[in-house]
C-alpha cells in the first residue's frame, strides 16, 4: 500500500479553486518533492494530507487513514515541519523536545534527536535566544522526536546557511535509509534535485508533471552540446544528443581534430520548473 494516495482532490475558497482534481501517490520509503510557485496549491494540498484542512471532493489515504477521520495512531505516525511556528520562548531546546516527546508512546531519545538536527551546543539555550536557522532546526527536531513513519517537511531549510542546509540534506537522506517516507515542499530546486526520488510540479491547483528529476530533465528541454572550433564557441541544442554527439566526434576524428572544450549538458530541474511555470505567466499576460 502506498504511504499516500490522492485521487480527484479539490478545494475551493469561495470562487477561488485552489486545488483542482489533483492525483498522485507516494510509496513507502520515498522522498517526494512537491514544487510550484506561490498560490499553486501546495500548502492547501499538504494541509489536507496532514488532516488540518477539510477537502471539498476527492479521495485521500495517508498511511491507510482518511486524514479527516483518522484512527487513534495517525498523529503518532506523522511528523510535521510547518512553514512558520512559535515555540515557548522561555523553555530550553531540550525542554521543548522533551515536552513533545511526551506526546508519544515510543519517542526517540531527546538528546539523540537534538544531535541529529545539530543543536547539541544549544541544548540548554532558551528558544528565544536561537537564530532563525536554529529555530528551523528545532522545528525539524520536534517533527522527528516521535519517530514518525511519514514526515511532512514544508520549506525545512528556509533560513539555513549553506553548511546547515547540507547537514539537513544528510539528515533527510538518513530518514530515507531508515525507511521513512518524506513529503518535501521547497523553493530550492537544487534541494529537490538532490533529495527527491520523484517530483511533482503544481501550477494553478493542478499537477502538471510528475517524475524522477532525471525524467523531468530529459523531456521538455533540449540537451545542449558546446565546443570550440577555430576559436569560436559552437552551441548545438538537440533532442537526440547521442546521435548528434556521435556525428560531431566522428567528423572531428575524420579531420584529425579534437573538439576543444566539449561539454554536454542536460537541462537542470530548475530550468524545467521555470519552463512549466512560465506557461502560467504567459497565459496571465495574454488574459
Amino acid at each position: 500500500m502506498p504511504a499516500i494516495e490522492v485521487s480527484g482532490l479539490r478545494k475551493a475558497y469561495g470562487n477561488l479553486e485552489a486545488v483542482r482534481g489533483v492525483d498522485f501517490s507516494i510509496e513507502e520509503g520515498e522522498v517526494f518533492g512537491l514544487l510550484g510557485p506561490n498560490g499553486a496549491g501546495k500548502t492547501t494540498t499538504v494541509e489536507i494530507l496532514e488532516g488540518y484542512r477539510r477537502r471539498d471532493a476527492g479521495e485521500v489515504r495517508v498511511l491507510g487513514h482518511d486524514p479527516e477521520r483518522p484512527g487513534p495512531d495517525f498523529r503518532e505516525r506523522i511528523g510535521v515541519v510547518l512553514q512558520q511556528s512559535e515555540m515557548w520562548p522561555n523553555l530550553t531546546v531540550r525542554e521543548t523536545h522533551a515536552i513533545f516527546a511526551g506526546y508519544y508512546r515510543a519517542p526517540r531519545d531527546v538528546d539523540e534527536v537534538i544531535a541529529l538536527v545539530g543543536l547539541q551546543a544549544k541544548a540548554d539555550a532558551r528558544v528565544k535566544s536561537l537564530s532563525g536557522g536554529q529555530k528551523r532546526r528545532l522545528d525539524l527536531g520536534i517533527a522527528l522526536v516521535g519517530d514518525p513513519d511519514l514526515v511532512f517537511l514544508d520549506e525545512p531549510t528556509t533560513g539555513f546557511d549553506p553548511q546547515a542546509r547540507r547537514a539537513a540534506w544528510e539528515m533527510i537522506r538518513s530518514l530515507r535509509s531508515l525507511g521513512k517516507t518524506v513529503l518535501l515542499t521547497t523553493h530550492y530546486l537544487d534541494e529537490a534535485e538532490q533529495l527527491a526520488d520523484r517530483v511533482a510540479v503544481m501550477r494553478e491547483g493542478q499537477i502538471v508533471r510528475v517524475g524522477t528529476p532525471a525524467e523531468l530533465t530529459t523531456t521538455d528541454l533540449q540537451t545542449e552540446i558546446r565546443y570550440r572550433r577555430d576559436g569560436e564557441d559552437v552551441v548545438v541544442r538537440t533532442d537526440e544528443p547521442t546521435r548528434v554527439l556521435a556525428e560531431l566526434t566522428s567528423a572531428a576524428v575524420a579531420r584529425g581534430e579534437e573538439l576543444e572544450g566539449l561539454q554536454v549538458r542536460r537541462p537542470s530541474l530548475e530550468e524545467v520548473y521555470l519552463t512549466l511555470t512560465a506557461e502560467e505567466d504567459e497565459a496571465e499576460v495574454e488574459a
